[in-house]
């Protein structure tokens, strides 16, 4: 009995191993000429990037590129449906100077994982199944291996984005599937995140989910000033994008806390970007706060 016992205990060991091989990762890096990194994903990395140019300009950084593929509602299995058919849904934005640039309407997914020499490419689910791991299993190895195959960068870095739970009154079509229970939701995401990270090599994650979840409990949450019914609730600006104003900001801190700071040695804390060439300028008592939620989350979700 023994015996078999330590057979078993050696077959499951080296099926780890397998698994833990077959999902080969690299690390960030260091300290690069030029960083360049690319979002494959949907309105949600949308929400979470559309800031990060703003703090790179605020913290006098001019030698990052950034980029995003969106489809709205775009989902893993989506993803890789449209490298089979090589379809251009795409809308394909960049930033290179600090600032958003439409390079495309009509982009394939291979417009963008061409275009550059990536060094760090984000993917995510959709929120509808962020908290389901069926679908992460499924979909995730799959867009992995097409963005193994076709990067131009061997070595780039692939990273998990974390999306955020909805508001307690949101009218997503997807909520019942978590009971309309944001801590549920929550929990659920945090759980497939994690998950994902281990059995598909991804160590490196950006926790905006938690940021936001974090935020909830402080001031910046506006559900105390507006009725509950609001679409404009816990910051959402529908229930389930982020508001324009705090949201996003949150969520751009997360981005610039777990990508800019390991690779070129700059935390966001202290940024002085109030987003003061938007009609959503915030007050640096605010800001400051924000960043205190970005840098929280990241410290915890890697402690």
């Amino acid at each position: 009995m023994k015996r078999l016992v330590l057979i078993a205990a050696a077959l499951l060991a080296a099926v780890v191993m397998y698994a833990q091989g077959s999902f080969e990762n690299y690390p960030l890096p260091q300290n690069p000429d030029t960083l360049r990194i690319l979002a494959v994903g949907n309105s949600f990395s949308d929400d979470g990037t559309e800031y990060l140019p703003s703090l790179l300009e605020g913290a006098g950084i001019h030698n990052v590129i950034v980029a995003r593929l969106y489809i709205g509602g775009c989902s893993l299995e989506r993803h890789c449906k449209e490298y089979a058919e090589n379809t251009p849904d795409y809308i394909y934005y960049k930033s290179t100077d600090n600032e958003w640039v439409t390079v495309s309407k009509n982009a394939t997914i291979l417009d963008g994982l061409k275009d550059e020499p990536w060094d760090i490419i984000t993917v995510q689910e959709v929120s509808n199944y962020s908290g389901t791991y069926d679908t992460y299993q499924k979909w995730a190895p799959r867009l992995i291996s097409i963005i193994r195959k076709e990067a131009l960068n061997p070595r780039a870095a692939i990273v998990w984005h974390m999306t955020w739970a909805y508001a307690s009154n949101s009218t997503h079509g997807a909520f019942p599937l978590y009971d309309r229970d944001q801590d549920k939701m929550y929990s659920a995401i945090l759980d497939c995140v994690g998950r994902a990270s281990k059995d598909f090599n991804i160590p490196v994650v950006i926790p905006s989910g938690m940021a936001v979840q974090f935020a909830r409990d402080t001031r910046l949450n506006n559900e105390d000033r507006v009725p509950a019914t609001s679409k404009v609730y816990q910051l959402t600006r529908d229930g389930f994008h982020l508001s324009r104003q705090h949201g996003r900001y949150i969520a751009a801190c997360t981005w610039f806390e777990s990508l800019i700071k390991p690779v070129l040695g700059k935390s966001v804390k202290g940024n002085p970007c109030l987003l003061e060439d938007t009609e959503y300028s915030i007050t640096k008592k605010d800001a400051r706060l924000c960043q205190k939620c970005a840098i929280k989350a990241v410290a915890a979700y890697n402690r």
